[in-house]
């Protein structure tokens, strides 16, 4: 196995993360904006106010795009089984 090789499945592995982070990643930051600012313009400060809104907005998220994200991990993970043999030439 080469270094190119290496390099290559480093580089998919982290695009992969990205891609299957990414939904969540958004919704939860744009809940948490959305929530701030309702607390800043309402003057409640309470911590535990933006965490349901959270929970509920990432539940929904990951019933929308679980099972594209389980699709990726799985062909990622059958193209990293494929390559097994034919690493150590």
């Amino acid at each position: 196995m080469d270094t190119a090789t290496v390099i290559e499945l480093g580089r998919q592995s982290l695009l992969i993360s990205i891609m299957i982070c990414a939904p969540l990643l958004i919704v939860a930051l744009a809940v948490g904006v959305i929530i701030g600012v309702i607390q800043a313009a309402t003057s409640i400060n309470e911590m535990t106010l933006s965490f349901i809104p959270k929970l509920l907005a990432l539940a929904l998220v990951s019933l929308a795009f679980g099972s594209w994200q389980l699709s990726v991990l799985i062909d990622f993970t059958r193209s990293i089984f494929e390559r097994i043999p034919t690493l150590f030439h």
